[in-house]
């Protein structure tokens, strides 16, 4: 077993995740919220604190040819946007969340538990830039060089902090639901080939995996070869059951997000766990094995919760773990009853 693969055994049955970013002022609360309140441990990413800490903002910073405004809010020079040759600088206000995660995480003791975090896919953030008047190719390659370094730093910073942390990276990836449009700037192959790279450049020993909170091409998704992906609840999910079938048997890990993020929001979780009960009959139905299904399946809300109050984040990540425990019941269950 690889090391990747060792550090993905540590993310599955039922734990819950947090995903996206949190509504949180306050920098130190929102890593003790992202400790406390999740099974594994989650580095969060607080775009109320600050504007450069928004998912598009944060990867752009310290860039030539980016600055913010008087209301915070980032501009490109699509003329002299360039990446420089200086690493990412992640002591900045771009990372507030992440500095304070590391610091609260070294005085509680995370070091050994897991540890999630994530960071903006290379195709939504050439998507952001091209959309920004930068050319098409060029757009596309500062993203991609981006990305690299960034998330190389990320896993650095984190496993200096806390050695004996497997981590877990999604690269978050929302305009892959428009992929297969005939408009989009790129083809797919070359958008699977970005995503490959992305996740390729942090250490081995990272868990690597594709966050997208809408519908999307799952097909598409795993070409990119991901160990683990997140993705919403869905009856549209059970249409991919053999490659999600192929993909669990190989050791993919999927994070359901379970919880709804827009909308009225839940106050009780029994109609969202039984909606996850019943795409996974309806997969298990369709070839999936049930075992490995509960058994490498971590919960999560759907997308991330900064448009929501603190107290409204809180309830949905307790319900996201009401569901990780009956998911968690059920892996344990399958075990013992295969003497496992």
């Amino acid at each position: 077993m690889s090391s990747a693969d060792h550090a993905v055994e540590r993310f599955c049955t039922g734990q819950s995740v947090g995903i996206g970013s949190l509504p949180h002022r306050d920098a130190a609360a929102a890593a003790a919220f992202s400790i406390s309140e999740f099974d594994i441990a989650t580095v969060p990413t607080l775009p109320n604190r600050s504007p450069a800490e928004a998912m598009i903002d944060q990867a752009l910073a310290g860039l030539t040819g980016t600055s913010w405004d008087a209301d915070g809010s980032l501009v490109i020079d699509p003329s002299t946007l360039a990446m420089g040759d200086a690493p990412p600088d992640l002591d900045t206000d771009a990372f507030g969340g992440l500095t304070a995660f590391i610091h609260l995480a070294r005085q509680v003791g995370v070091n050994g538990s897991p540890v999630k975090w994530q960071f903006v896919g290379p195709v939504t953030l050439g998507v952001a830039l091209a959309r920004a008047g930068v050319d098409h190719a060029d757009a596309f390659a500062i993203a991609t060089e981006s990305v690299r370094r960034h998330t190389s730093a990320i896993s650095a910073v984190i496993a200096d902090a806390l050695p004996s942390s497997p981590q877990l990276m999604l690269l978050d990836e929302p305009w892959l639901v428009e992929l297969m449009a005939n408009d989009f700037p790129i083809p797919p192959d070359v958008a699977v080939d970005l995503i490959s790279a992305g996740m390729a450049t942090v250490s081995p020993e990272v868990a690597v995996g594709l966050h997208c909170c809408g519908p999307v091409d799952v097909a598409t998704m795993l070409e990119a070869g991901p160990q683990v992906i997140s993705l919403p609840v869905s009856d549209d999910l059970v249409e991919y059951a053999g490659y999600l079938g192929r993909f669990i048997k190989s050791g993919g890990v999927i994070v359901w997000g379970a919880l709804p993020t827009t909308g009225p929001l839940p106050t009780r979780s029994d109609r969202f766990w039984r909606d996850l009960s019943a795409v996974w009959c309806a997969l298990v139905e369709r070839g999936v094995d049930a075992s490995e299904l509960r058994l490498r399946s971590l919960v999560s809300p759907e997308c991330g919760l900064a448009r929501h109050q603190v107290s409204t984040a809180r309830r949905v990540a307790r319900l996201t773990s009401e569901i990780g425990r009956k998911v968690n019941a059920q892996a344990i269950s399958t075990k013992l009853a295969f003497g496992a």
